[in-house]
């Protein structure tokens, strides 16, 4: 044991199942700290933890057993060397455990003289303003709560709470990532991880720490929807920490979590994932009950209420009603492509568009021979015209992946048609390849008509280079584009538009019975750049011809 008594009863209390049972991840990170603890000459400042905790009488609540173990060694724990052993901390708990109220009270003891470092400035991150103000918010009430005593320590406005005596001031800010360089942080915390769609916000904002003693960053967060961000790289992170695989280079890693998708239907294991419900307390009744509702809903309706397992249990489904594919399948897509194997080779190409003010995807599709397996290289682009209505709503960093250059902007007031015809026809040139076909939704070849006229393809008689397709067509390739995912034979680069585009998109059912790709949200969530692969996908079997033994024999099409 650690001889700290709030280590070690919670140890016991996760050893013991005591009031619950608590999932492994609790089982492995009580060993863990049991060894930092006998292997390494670290120490609890005792007197300082009591002090901090003594602050409570200005909280409406008090810390759980749960909250005392992550305060004392992220915050109190130290090596012989008067360091702090664990300055980094990643809590993963499940909606309503209190996440934010231990962030709150951590924040505040650290504003304080207690903690014995001046200018010891603390941010708040979050992709939302009202997210990043939460705990924010939480001291700025118990400050306007206890204004007569306050006044004495602090001061604050709309804006900032500011220390009077260490001059530490606490922010809150956006998920913009710009005007945040040359911050001299001492502290940075991650509120809802989860919704972090890459690092560019992350890298900004903690390349300032370092500068002030006792530098710390608190990451919370339940788990969530978002796949392939920042919160998945940090949870395999902790694991590989808290399995022995890897060095846990100064990070706490708490994460509650249920042991499997089965335990969503046993109520005695929600406690796994949410350490806070304790029978005893007052909040109990209430919060077992709002549970207990949206559990009912859930299984009324699994698809509808997928933020249940996910966030509440933090076990996201491992597959989503109507989904495209499973997120593993389309992880694989990031596969290079080998320039070698397509330089001369036949390709298709697909066009995919609702309209030219909105977002436009085209591609091209090769069908090669990698290492005595068939695969489908996919290489695309997608304008987004500026003036859209909808970008606003869109969360994803298109700034981010327009640099990468999977993505331009443009700035008139709809996207010129030429621009995905001119861009076909050059990738196809410097490639060497000519063009078999080009597959576009019935209803947009009008649009385009001329500017594919243009690079001599049409759709009229005489011409018939571009098929158009309709939802019977999308119907029939749908059971191979899925086999295709399985057998991991699609091959995008890394290309993270395309794995947004396929995680925006389901399947659908019309009325006619039909199945068809269509978008899981109208506006914020867009599919143009996986329905340009589809369209491909459908005019495919062209290529077939020209995939074993390089014949390079091309029918009589144009050759850019």
């Amino acid at each position: 044991m650690t001889n700290c008594k709030y280590i070690d009863n919670y140890i016991t209390m996760v050893r013991s199942a005591d009031p619950y049972p608590y999932c492994k991840w609790q089982h492995k990170l009580c060993d863990f700290v049991e060894k930092v603890f006998e292997t390494e000459n670290v120490y609890v400042d005792e007197e300082q933890l009591e002090k901090y905790l003594a602050l409570q009488k200005y909280f409406d609540y008090r810390l759980l057993p749960w909250e005392l173990f992550v305060f004392t060694l992220h915050i109190c724990t130290y090596t012989e060397q008067g360091y702090l052993r664990f300055p980094y901390c990643f809590v993963n708990v499940g909606r309503g455990a209190g996440k934010n109220g231990l962030l709150s009270f951590i924040d505040f003891c650290l504003l304080t003289p207690i903690h014995g470092v001046k200018n010891y400035d603390i941010y708040i991150y979050a992709m939302s303003e009202d997210q990043a103000k939460t705990s924010w918010t939480d001291i700025y009430c118990i400050l306007e709560d206890n204004k007569a005593t306050m006044k004495k320590y602090f001061y604050w406005t709309k804006e900032i709470i500011t220390n009077k005596a260490t001059n530490s001031s606490l922010y809150y800010c956006t998920s913009s990532a710009k005007s945040k360089d040359g911050q001299r942080p001492g502290k940075i915390d991650m509120d809802e991880y989860h919704s972090y769609l890459d690092m560019k916000l992350v890298d900004v904002a903690q390349t300032g720490l370092g500068k002030k003693k006792n530098s710390r960053k608190t990451i919370v967060s339940t788990n969530g929807l978002v796949r392939g961000g920042p919160f998945d790289s940090k949870l395999e992170t902790a694991m590989e920490v808290l399995d022995g695989e890897e060095d846990d280079n100064g990070e706490l890693y708490f994460i509650c979590c249920i042991d499997s998708e089965e335990e969503i239907d046993i109520e005695e294991a929600w406690f796994k994932a949410n350490p806070s419900l304790y029978p005893a307390m007052s909040t109990y009744y209430n919060m077992m009950r709002e549970i207990r509702l949206e559990y009912k809903e859930y299984k009324k309706n699994p698809a509808e209420h997928v933020s249940f397992p996910a966030k509440r249990m933090n076990c996201p489904p491992k597959t989503l009603e109507n989904e495209v594919t499973q997120w593993e399948n389309v992880l694989a897509t990031n596969q290079p492509i080998r320039e070698d194997l397509i330089y001369g080779m036949p390709c298709c190409v697909g066009i995919d568009y609702m309209k030219t003010t909105d977002f436009l995807s085209a591609g091209l599709l090769y069908r090669v021979m990698v290492d005595g397996e068939i695969k489908d290289y996919w290489i695309q682009k997608t304008w987004i015209c500026r003036q859209s209505h909808d970008l606003n709503k869109i969360k994803a960093p298109l700034t981010t992946w327009a640099v990468k250059g999977d993505v331009e902007f443009v700035e008139s007031s709809e996207i010129p048609p030429e621009l995905p015809a001119v861009w076909v026809a050059n990738e196809a040139a410097k490639r060497g390849s000519t063009i078999l076909c080009i597959g576009i939704d019935d209803y947009r070849y009008a649009l385009l008509k001329k500017a594919l006229l243009d690079i001599n393809f049409s759709a009229d008689e005489g011409w018939k280079n571009v098929i158009k397709i309709r939802p019977s067509d999308e119907m029939k390739r749908i059971p191979l584009i899925t086999s295709g995912f399985i057998q991991k034979k699609f091959c995008f680069g890394d290309v993270p538009v395309m794995r947004w585009a396929i995680q925006n998109s389901k399947t659908v059912v019309s009325n006619s019975g039909n199945i068809t790709y269509g978008k899981i949200e109208p506006k914020s969530r867009k599919t143009d750049p996986f329905k340009a692969f589809v369209a491909a996908e459908i005019i495919s079997d062209c290529l077939d011809d020209y995939v074993s033994g390089g014949n390079l024999d091309m029918p009589d099409v144009i050759d850019f």
